[in-house]
């Protein structure tokens, strides 16, 4: 009987609080993540189900992607940005021809927006969470559970290339930037094919069910975040700050749409790609680990060594079972891999981009 260790016993304020951290064995699960499949159970993630009639429209002229013409059984992915263009909410879609779910860090902060938005359009946002669960299947076998499933093997995310600063128009198809497959669960709900894997909807009560005909190892949220600092995937609140740009942390390509119609913050998004180098930028770093075995804390201050202004922070550090103590950061944008760093007692380098 695996033993769960639950994030709240650790730290109650943890933003992944009502997650598991693990299940006895956090390498272990790592590697299963990393090398197989394991199943991972994110159902304290915020949903937010809009139904009605002119959905996509309404969230295509609200948000950075185009969703307007967006077919049914496809996600994606969106942000929804203050007027000086800064990141305020960032959540996966999936359209199942009647309902558009949203998956987020921050539901209520999300649906008040959307809320706020609504005027006289055909929508009824509202929050599901207490309904639907989130589950992520991780690894390089998922196609075989989504087999034994009997919703696979799906087609592998269809991502469009950033163009270059200044770019002719029309080079931008009119679709969403990137697009998930997805398909509709036997129980109820769906599945969508992520890059890491897949992640699964399905009514809460069905969660022990969907577990045992996944027929996968479980492996808690700490493995999870582990292979997504390893890949460079930003989460908001954690790679984000109030001033934080989409491109500065890579959501350029997947979550912005850069020739679709007017849409709060479009200016600062298409001034700051076409002058071609955001302030900031996403960094992998690796940390010493000599001093202290501690991870530091989201938001801790990246200073250079010998100096004390902060030159970027900390958005999550992990224990990565390969690489060891490894943290994503938002840090200037001309730092290099040489640049001596310090983030506590620890000193740390920039890993150089794949």
């Amino acid at each position: 009987m695996l033993s769960a260790v639950p994030v709240a016993a650790l730290d109650p304020t943890d933003p992944d609080a009502g997650a598991v951290a693990h299940y006895g064995d956090p390498a272990r699960e790592q590697r299963i993540l990393d090398t197989a499949a394991g199943l991972v159970d994110r159902s304290h993630t915020g949903v937010l189900a809009i139904p009605g009639a002119d959905r996509l429209g309404w969230l295509h002229s609200l948000t950075t992607q185009h969703l307007s013409d967006l077919a049914a059984w496809t996600g994606s992915e969106l942000l929804v940005l203050s007027p000086h263009g800064h990141v305020e909410h960032h959540a996966v879609l999936t359209d199942d021809g009647t309902t558009t779910w949203l998956d987020t860090g921050d539901a209520p902060g999300l649906l008040g927006f959307l809320e706020r938005m609504r005027f006289l359009m055909r929508v009824e946002p509202a929050e599901v969470t207490e309904d639907w669960a989130l589950l992520s299947i991780v690894g390089p076998q998922t196609d075989e559970t989504l087999i034994a499933l009997g919703v696979g093997p799906l087609l592998p995310p269809d991502l469009l290339a950033v163009p270059e600063a200044k770019f002719a128009t029309g080079s931008v198809p009119p679709r969403p930037t990137v697009r998930y497959s997805v398909a509709a669960l036997p129980m109820g709900g769906w599945v969508r094919r992520m890059t890491y894997g897949a992640d699964l909807l399905v009514p809460r009560q069905l969660v022990p069910s969907v577990v045992e005909d996944a027929g996968l190892p479980l492996a808690g949220i700490w493995a999870f975040e582990a292979m997504r600092v390893a890949a460079r995937r930003p989460r908001a609140g954690f790679e984000t700050d109030h001033k934080t740009l989409p491109a500065e942390v890579g959501w350029t390509g997947p979550a912005v749409h850069l020739e679709k119609g007017c849409y709060r913050g479009q200016e600062t998004i298409a001034r700051v790609h076409h002058l071609g180098r955001p302030p900031r930028k996403l960094a992998l770093l690796h940390l010493d680990g000599i001093a202290t075995d501690e991870l530091p804390a989201r938001h801790t201050p990246v200073l250079l060594e010998g100096g004390e202004r902060p030159v970027g922070f900390v958005g999550t550090a992990v224990r990565h079972h390969e690489l060891g103590m490894i943290a994503l950061a938002v840090v200037k944008q001309n730092l290099t891999p040489d640049s001596a760093l310090r983030i506590g007692p620890s000193t740390a380098r920039i890993d150089p981009e794949p």
